[in-house]
């Protein structure tokens, strides 16, 4: 895609030929990691203290939310108000511009990246990923234990059989096991196998605890706001709707850290009387800074400084950094609109 460096502010019409590009509004995508903990009492919990010496197993079932990591990214979203047109002039050597999907600059006299643009995150729609682990120890009960006439007979004998697994397990690594393995492999496969038939009986007196985790993406866009409400979180339900008084919110509060601001000269106006202005150059963002905070029940649980367009201004590379005798290279952030790399080779 090729054009030249006089750029009007706004969608140029008539006879010109040329490319319209748009400046990013950028917009911060959060991304918090929950998990659900779920406990299941065994069948035998009521006997760990009297054959395991275990006195803390619960006989209630239980399951509670947590949020386990909270992270920023940046996305860019075409601003409406920062729209441009590049025209392609006679005799000249024009720049190659490529374009996002979404028709915000990306790089100028560059390879095509073959980029698409990010797909846009669905606020608060999760990505549920099961890590649950249960241990089923019908298979290790032997005849003993399934004839047992009662939970604490039953209870007696599944405790037996897991110290004579530990004992199993102790003479192995002392080596004064009758069936001594050949090799260090070996070794650790009888060892795995052992403990896998512990934790499946254990399980029988302290039951199965599991994970359930879910990710959530919520899109915010950046503007100076204190203790705004971002999402709701409940230790009981995880994460739910902002209208949902179950959850108690979390807030975040963004502050333009207002850095010093850089002297914008433009370029030479050409037609001052003219409706639209003609620019020589090619515009793009200087994003500020913003500083990004959340809290959750009067804890700071994430904080961070990320660069905001909005909070910045606009700047504009020369025309002659494009002539016919120059092959200026330009990266933009597409997320910012603000320059990434320039390279001029003559």
């Amino acid at each position: 895609m090729k054009a030249q460096t006089e750029v009007t502010a706004g969608i140029m019409r008539g006879k010109d030929y040329g490319v319209t590009y748009m400046l990013p509004q950028t917009e911060i995508i959060i991304n918090v990691e929950t998990t659900k903990h779920t406990y299941t009492p065994g069948e035998l919990c009521r006997y760990a203290e009297q054959f395991l010496r275990m006195n803390n197993v619960s006989s209630e079932p239980s399951s509670y939310w947590s949020i386990d990591n909270i992270s920023i990214e940046l996305a860019g979203v075409p601003d409406k108000e920062k729209v441009y047109f590049v025209k392609m002039k006679e005799k000249t050597s024009a720049p190659m511009m490529e374009l996002t999907e979404e028709g915000i600059i990306r790089s100028i006299n560059m390879p095509f990246s073959g980029k698409k643009a990010p797909q846009q995150a669905v606020s608060q729609q999760p990505a549920t990923n099961n890590n649950a682990i249960t241990f089923d120890a019908s298979s290790y009960l032997t005849e003993e234990i399934l004839m047992a006439n009662s939970s604490a007979k039953m209870a007696e004998l599944i405790a037996k059989e897991i110290y004579e697994i530990r004992e199993s397990k102790n003479a192995l690594v002392r080596g004064e096991s009758d069936n001594l393995p050949q090799d260090g492999a070996q070794l650790k496969l009888m060892l795995d196998n052992l403990n896998h038939q512990e934790q499946a009986l254990m399980a029988m007196f302290i039951g199965n605890r599991t994970e359930e985790k879910k990710s959530h993406t919520i899109r915010f866009t950046p503007c100076e706001v204190k203790n705004a409400i971002a999402f709701r979180f409940s230790t009981k339900l995880g994460m739910v709707e902002n209208d949902n008084l179950a959850g108690a919110p979390a807030y975040i509060t963004i502050t333009d850290l207002k850095n010093p601001e850089i002297p914008v000269v433009a370029p030479e106006e050409e037609g001052s009387k003219k409706k639209e202005k003609t620019l020589s150059g090619i515009v793009y963002n200087v994003p500020g800074r913003a500083h990004i905070a959340l809290t959750y029940n009067n804890q700071v649980i994430f904080e961070d400084e990320q660069p905001v367009s909005q909070f910045g201004g606009i700047e504009y590379l020369s025309p002659v950094l494009f002539n016919k005798n120059s092959g200026t290279q330009v990266l933009f952030d597409t997320a910012t609109g603000g320059l990434l790399k320039v390279h001029r080779e003559n």
